[in-house]
């Protein structure tokens, strides 16, 4: 992704710096900015959600294509006086004397008080020929955000994840049509069960390929020479949270392998911070928003108290109490 928004100045060093510029780092980085702190962010510009045509489910954002709105975003912020850093961290290291270190590729670095990892998660697909090359334009995972534009037409789920089956039960909230492909997650009893009570049916087999016409999908071939025709496909990727800027600082993991974070999105070493995707899997951009949002909060009361010990110390260094009266300006 392009932007004309550029970090022009000489600084270095920040309160914060985000990692990732989608709708979790943008929105960390909006309130951050607006709160009058010194913010970065540094994105490569590779959003997970770039294959889509719209992004749907955000209030006022719904059927926006993601890039649109990560571009208005990059604007907003810089309104408010962040920075843009189009480039790559390497690594996130703790800093001599407190703080961190971000290394960008290239050797460049950048001293932070406090850095939020907002860098989300990599898709990883089936190896299903003419499966990529449709991603994200008629084959999806989530049924919330692309379920309503193939509503009442045919759409085949692809059994290749442990969440599948529960894929096909939820789809059937959108379209009567809707044929479950063993491919490598045959269904239990139990589970084919309960397919046949929402209405919906099983295709026996694997998948061999995807099949287009006219630049779009027409169907999808099995081993055994038969095609499902449908207007969509439904696969769960194996995801993979983008987190090794963090690696080496000893930040908890939850037994998912997730970096572990409170609410806010604290991680379990002071200063460090992530949200969005790279901690939920399931988060949609506007949940990831609300994260970016909840964080930013968080960490400027955090700067405050900070500043507030540090202000105390230097107060009554000088010889000052609480009763003295305060100097006119």
């Amino acid at each position: 992704m392009t932007c004309a928004h550029k970090d022009t100045t000489d600084r270095t060093s920040y309160d914060v710096i985000v990692i990732g510029g989608g709708a979790a780092g943008l929105n960390a980085a909006l309130v951050l900015a607006r709160a009058r702190r010194t913010v970065a962010l540094v994105d490569a510009g590779e959003p997970r959600n770039a294959p889509a045509a719209h992004m749907h489910g955000f209030l006022s954002r719904d059927g926006v294509p993601p890039l649109t709105v990560l571009e208005t975003g990059r604007a907003e912020i810089v309104r408010y006086g962040a920075a843009v850093i189009d480039a790559e961290v390497d690594q996130v290291e703790a800093a001599e004397v407190g703080g961190y270190v971000v290394r960008l590729a290239g050797g460049a670095a950048l001293d932070a008080r406090h850095v939020v990892l907002a860098s989300g998660l990599r898709d990883e697909l089936p190896e299903i020929p003419g499966l990529r090359a449709r991603w994200g334009s008629d084959v999806h995972f989530c049924p919330y955000c692309h379920g309503y534009e193939v509503r009442d037409q045919p759409i085949v789920v692809l059994g290749v994840h442990p969440a599948s089956p529960g894929q096909a039960l939820l789809l059937r909230q959108w379209s009567p049509d809707v044929v479950y492909v063993p491919h490598s997650r045959p269904l239990t009893d139990e589970e084919r069960e309960r397919l046949a009570a929402r209405g919906g049916t099983v295709a026996e087999g694997c998948v061999s390929a995807l099949v287009g016409k006219d630049g779009r999908l027409r169907a999808v071939e099995l081993a055994d020479g038969s095609a499902l025709e449908c207007a969509a496909v439904f696969a769960f990727p194996k995801v993979s949270p983008n987190d090794a800027a963090f690696d080496g600082l000893g930040c908890e993991k939850d037994e998912g392998g997730r970096l572990f974070t409170d609410r806010a999105g604290r991680t379990s070493r002071p200063g460090l911070w992530a949200v969005g995707n790279v901690v939920d899997s399931r988060a949609q951009a506007i949940t990831a928003a609300g994260m970016g949002a909840a964080a930013a909060l968080a960490l400027n009361h955090e700067l405050v108290d900070e500043e507030t010990e540090r202000d105390l110390a230097a107060y009554r260094a000088a010889g000052r109490s609480a009763e003295s009266p305060v100097p006119a300006s």
